[in-house]
């Protein structure tokens, strides 16, 4: 098990890369899409708005699916739905059927996290639990890293159609690499020991549970806005062109990068001193939340390239931020129920994103994109204070109640 754990976190990160990969290849090529089909502001986030619409109904469902069916077979199903319909979007003609393929996208990659979080808490004691989820989230950051110059090569090169194709087509590769190697280790001896299994429906009942939701509905759409919009910020307000947008987007998504694997670091460095883990993931994510209110005065500084420093400070505290937060349904909860929880979670991230996308699209057609980036650092502050005043215990449950224990 030992020698097999950090492969099992390379497999998880490469299909997060995949994933990253192909949600970014509509971003990337968002300034082409936009002119070829005349869409405005408005069109584009309802395009946008469909991809979250079904990830946020489908993250709880993938949770219970993985818990119910197993990570293996979980994760081959999910990673083929959203294989093919990454590349159906070669075909759209239209921009409802852009939305339509953005929809089916969303419910394939709505399993992703909740089931990479499941495998983590599988093979990894919480000590080393957020280090590993910031390697296997790095694939986010990687993957949106390397989609905008990839992307932005295949278009020029083959066409936009082409681009579709190709990055569609990766996850069908990494399918028959995990069908190959992976296999479901045995149930290891740091899960938290109940005395009954928790219901799903139960999870509901759980202040945790809440508290989770509530925090990533409202730090999530920071994440989601820089991913989805941060091409077309540039090339609209800072008059990037293609090219320019594929020789600097990544660069924010390379600090994300270097966020995950240092908020895991610092929370496991903390316990191996002797903090109680709560109190470790509670101290770096409260700091990560005070670093991304640095997205306020990006979008009011004139010079361009101190903007894009000030954006690549957000995405890294904002992956500091959520290597702990994916991590602490596995802190928090028995492994039978951990995607479960993960996944509710998700949910409510999505529902944040979805909203604040549609908000996004309406505020920069009437306004600017000034009360967007100022309402994006404030709500990580809000997002803190619901995990510092809403989680204190470890869940536990027995068969006739739900019951907590102070760490």
């Amino acid at each position: 098990m030992t020698r097999g754990r950090w492969w099992v976190v390379s497999l998880l990160f490469l299909a997060t890369v995949i994933n990253y990969v192909d949600r970014q290849t509509l971003s990337v090529l968002a300034p082409v899409l936009r002119d070829e089909f005349h869409m405005t502001n408005t069109d584009y986030s309802r395009i946008v708005f469909a991809f979250l619409l079904a990830y946020m109904v489908m993250q709880s469902g993938a949770g219970k699916m993985m818990d119910h069916m197993g990570t293996r077979r979980g994760f081959s199903l999910i990673i083929s739905w959203w294989s093919a319909a990454a590349m159906l979007h070669a075909t759209a003609t239209s921009i409802l059927s852009f939305g339509l393929f953005r929809f089916l996208l969303g419910l394939g990659e709505a399993g992703n996290w909740p089931g990479g979080v499941k495998v983590i808490s599988e093979w990894f004691p919480p000590k080393e639990r957020a280090f590993a989820t910031g390697i296997f989230n790095c694939g986010s950051a990687l993957g949106a890293v390397i989609a905008p110059p990839l992307v932005a090569w295949i278009a020029l090169t083959w066409g936009w159609r082409a681009a579709f194709w190709i990055t569609g087509a990766l996850g069908f590769l990494w399918l028959a690499l995990w069908l190959f190697t992976y296999r479901t280790p045995p149930k290891p001896e740091w899960d938290i020991t109940v005395t009954g299994r928790i219901p799903w429906r139960s999870l509901f009942r759980y202040r945790q549970v809440w508290s989770l939701l509530l925090a990533r509905m409202l730090a999530d759409p920071v994440w989601w806005f820089y991913v989805f919009w941060l091409p077309e910020y540039l090339k609209r307000e800072r008059n990037f062109s293609l090219v320019e947008i594929g020789y600097f987007v990544w660069i924010p998504f390379l600090t994300a990068d270097i966020g995950n694997l240092l908020g895991g670091a610092l929370s496991g460095y903390l316990i191996r001193l002797g903090w109680p883990v709560l109190r470790a993931r509670k101290v770096v994510m409260a700091a990560s939340a005070v670093v991304m209110t640095a997205g306020i005065p990006a979008v009011r500084t004139h010079d361009a390239m101190v903007a894009l420093a000030l954006i690549s400070l957000v995405t890294m505290a904002y992956s500091l931020w959520a290597a702990n937060v994916l991590t602490l349904p596995a802190d928090l909860f028995p492994n039978d129920v951990v995607a479960s929880v993960s996944g509710i979670s998700g949910t409510g991230a999505a529902f944040g994103g979805m909203i604040f996308t549609l908000l996004t699209g309406v505020v920069i057609d009437r306004f600017s994109y000034l009360p967007v980036f100022t309402a994006a650092g404030v709500m990580p502050l809000v997002a803190a204070a619901c995990i510092l005043a809403g989680i204190r215990t470890v869940a536990r449950a027995d068969e006739n109640a739900i019951r907590v224990s102070r760490v």
